[in-house]
């Protein structure tokens, strides 16, 4: 755990938010560069992500005050308090916030909605990943206690803000995330250069995070994500489920159209 990157008299830079920056710069690069490469505008590409990035801290933070509402209510003033300000907040509700004002700038500007998403998903995976870096600095996001060997144990006081517990070997989810997400990022960019349809890395990257992010679910133990259907499962569960099986379904729907398109061309020109 190395929660502080820098100290600079009574200033410090946290090594969360230096990581966290740093992945959303990283992302956004990304993105543009490939938007460049399949012919849309760089500019917009980084406009929308700034809507995108955003839509996210706001989203995050507030599934994280109505998860945990009935502590938010006793202590309102709370919310105002660098331990909130801190906290990475519900990836969920970030990812659900991200979304909606990702359509609205889309829509707005006309964009091609799947080419765009395509576009996105790699730096998306990216910048995650080196965002996972910075909790796993913080301490935040944990995992349950494990013997195994990799197990980390976390014994700076800092750790006392955002909750993980000292002393005790946990799983170090936050790197298992940021190794999953990497992986991604290679797979989606080889992807992206030899995609047949629009869709089809969006699509690739719904269905292989939300795979991996049910599973991981289950090693995890910090709470703040909600749980559902009577706690049968977390509300970030539910919604990689979603992304599954959207993914599954734009792959299923979009796939096919090339090889109609290529049939009926062989049809017209036979007769």
């Amino acid at each position: 755990m190395f929660p502080i990157l820098l100290h600079l008299g009574r200033l410090s830079l946290p090594t969360y938010g230096f990581l966290a920056a740093a992945g959303l710069l990283a992302g956004l690069s990304v993105s543009a560069r490939n938007a460049r490469r399949l012919g849309l505008d760089p500019e917009q590409t980084w406009n929308l992500g700034i809507f995108a990035i955003l839509g996210g801290i706001v989203g995050a933070k507030l599934l994280l005050m109505v998860s945990d509402w009935r502590f938010y209510k006793a202590y309102p003033r709370e919310v105002f308090t660098l331990t909130t300000l801190q906290a990475g907040g519900v990836w969920s509700g970030g990812l659900a916030a991200a979304l909606l004002l990702s359509w609205w700038y889309i829509r707005r500007n006309q964009l091609p909605v799947l080419k765009t998403c395509d576009v996105f998903a790699p730096g998306i995976a990216l910048g995650h990943a080196i965002g996972r870096l910075g909790c796993f600095a913080a301490g935040c996001c944990w995992g349950k206690p494990t013997t195994l060997a990799w197990g980390v144990t976390f014994t700076n006081p800092f750790a006392v803000i955002v909750g993980v517990p000292l002393g005790v070997a946990l799983h170090p989810t936050q790197l298992y995330e940021m190794i999953l997400e990497l992986a991604n990022f290679f797979l989606l960019s080889w992807l992206l250069a030899r995609r047949r349809f629009d869709g089809q890395v969006i699509g690739a990257y719904m269905f292989v995070y939300g795979f991996f992010r049910y599973f991981l679910e289950y090693l995890r133990d910090d709470p703040g994500r909600g749980s559902v259907l009577q706690g049968f499962m977390s509300g970030t569960q539910l919604l990689a489920i979603g992304l599954v099986i959207a993914g599954g379904l734009l792959w299923m729907r979009r796939g096919s159209q090339p090889e109609a398109t290529s049939a009926s061309q062989a049809a017209g020109k036979s007769s």
